[in-house]
């Protein structure tokens, strides 16, 4: 059911995939004390007095907790949206990013929500997929939403995100690489709160929005199974009494709530029932890790319980093989060892493309596999010729610095020893993919195949420019201004971060001649990549207006 507080704002009815499952009417399904326990949690979380919680509130939903005990997913607790106030907005917000989104002038809206409910810490065994470790952990977490304005221009496909959390707060990833796709086809982004250590920043960010958020180990610190050695990904951003093998549940149970029929769920927009005709999951760098995980280990798990997946695809970005091609499922269990088959996408059930970069493909060179159209098993594996892993793009679209800070997190750099963070278009390779994945979903229509970068001896085969052969191609390696690098020096992030190296003019005229020259060879190879789906029509546009401005004398 959903409800609203008690004496503020009015109950509204709703479901789930046509079902009510976890939950009833009051009497049923909460007592008062429930809802008085969840009041105070919403007072918390808002730092507010009753009357300023119904402005803040526009849904909560109440009833039975929601549990990953057996059974369908159920629809978690939801809070929102949260109101913006000049004094408190979301961390990443669109219009307080490093570059700022004007999301109305695109007809869109953004929407924050803490959503709650309980979560199994599953262990993962070589032979199948996870087994509950410790059951019905409670957690917060909360929810980005940027969906069309209005219902008659939303397609009916949700991108639903992990945010990644190496910077140890959340990064907008999916939508800096993908929101040109994502508009122009009318899908909504969805980004969730995945790590407690992005947790931690959105409470030092703005103590009185996030307090409620929790993704709070259920084992006390004298239980056994608590243990002292942490496995994690990015080494020393886990603590004992968080537990960030909570994710897995929330990420199902968080797609279960866009694809129901709750009155909380954005998606529904006038209608009784949700607009969601299509769910696909993404995951970039760790979370694209959390992504195979999430995949392999829990995605057969609600298929079994539920009948069908929460999400109809994947886009598994920048995480294979060695290169966080998995991620301990919870802290107290290693990773899968690089060679394990448990990093290998294989008969998912639903399309999946994994995109790799020049950064980390050789890392990751363990999780190249042949393509396959074979029913039950479609997948797609591409490498990015030219293009670098950690993008200035992620950090142009997520957290201004201001708000960085005040999150209490380092600002990253975007410069290395070599020079700034490599330009390279990366973007231009996800917004095909996610066109194609959609067709791949909604007409059957498969993806083109890609060779990968060429390899012999363990390094990469260059051409006459230094750059890769092989893989995904564009008019930066076709037609060359630039030696494109997947790695540099420096701090952070910067050895997969590449750089560009650009010939200077005497080289750019012994090529081309002249603009014109240079130009015709542009649209040549941007028509191709176009008829061959690899390049948007709108990417086109812009790789071509680019290309006029190329000063060669």
């Amino acid at each position: 059911m959903v409800r609203a507080l008690p004496g503020l704002c009015d109950s509204r009815p709703g479901g789930r995939r046509g079902s009510t499952t976890g939950y009833g009417n009051a009497a049923a399904s909460g007592s008062q004390s429930d809802e008085e326990e969840l009041v105070t949690r919403v007072r918390r979380a808002l730092g507010a007095s009753m009357a300023l919680c119904c402005a803040l509130v526009g849904a909560v939903v109440t009833g039975t907790p929601a549990t990953a005990a057996d059974g369908p997913t159920p629809v978690p607790q939801v809070i929102g949206p949260l109101v913006v106030t000049e004094e408190s907005h979301p961390f990443g917000a669109a219009d307080h990013q490093l570059v700022p989104q004007d999301l109305a002038r695109e007809h869109y809206v953004e929407e924050e929500f803490l959503v709650s409910g309980t979560a199994n810490v599953y262990t993962w065994p070589a032979d199948g997929p996870a087994v509950v470790r410790t059951p019905d952990a409670p957690y917060t977490t909360r929810v980005l939403v940027r969906r069309p304005e209005k219902g008659q221009r939303f397609s009916g496909n949700v991108v639903v995100e992990m945010l990644n959390p190496s910077n140890l707060m959340d990064l907008n990833i999916g939508w800096a690489l993908a929101h040109r796709q994502i508009i122009d086809n009318g899908d909504a982004w969805v980004g969730i709160t995945a790590k407690p250590t992005a947790v931690e920043a959105l409470k030092r960010f703005d103590p009185a929005r996030y307090a409620a958020l929790s993704f709070a180990n259920p084992l006390p610190l004298d239980d056994p199974a608590n243990c002292s050695t942490i496995q994690t990904t990015i080494a020393g951003d886990s603590s004992r009494t968080t537990e960030n093998g909570l994710i897995w549940d929330v990420y199902s149970q968080v797609g279960t709530w866009l694809r129901s029929d709750v009155a909380s769920n954005p998606l529904r927009y006038r209608s009784t029932e949700s607009q969601v005709e299509h769910a696909y999951g993404f995951g970039y760098s760790q979370t694209g890790g959390y992504l195979v995980n999430y995949i392999n280990a829990v995605h057969p798990l609600v298929v079994e319980s539920d009948g069908e997946p929460v999400y109809d695809a994947y886009l598994v970005a920048v995480a294979g093989g060695a290169f966080v091609g998995a991620v301990p499922m919870n802290q107290c269990e290693p990773a899968p060892p690089p060679a394990d088959p448990r990093r290998q996408l294989s008969d998912v059930g639903v399309p999946v493309i994994r995109i790799m970069s020049q950064s980390d493909y050789l890392i990751g060179i363990g999780s190249r596999r042949p393509d396959s159209d074979a029913p039950g098993d479609l997948f797609r594996h591409y490498e990015m010729a030219g293009a670098g892993h950690a993008t200035p793009d992620e950090l142009y679209y997520s957290a201004k610095p201001e708000d960085i800070v005040r999150a209490g997190r380092p600002v990253p750099p975007m410069s290395c020893t070599e020079g700034p963070r490599s330009r390279f278009p990366s973007a231009i390779f996800f917004d095909a993919a996610l066109r194609n994945l959609d067709l791949w979903v909604r007409e059957g229509i498969a993806p083109p195949r890609a060779a990968p970068i060429l390899v012999e001896n363990g390094a990469p085969v260059l051409d006459r420019f230094g750059n890769v052969q092989g893989g995904l191609r564009s008019p930066y390696l076709e037609v060359p201004t630039s030696t494109w690098f997947g790695s540099a020096t420096g701090e952070s992030f910067c050895f997969i971060a590449g750089y560009e190296r650009p010939f200077d003019t005497a080289r750019l005229t012994s090529l081309y001649g002249d603009e014109g020259v240079y130009i015709r060879a542009v649209r040549a190879s941007i028509d191709r990549l176009v008829e061959q789906r690899w390049l948007t029509r709108d990417d086109a546009r812009l790789l071509f207006r680019e290309a006029t401005r190329v000063d060669i004398r």
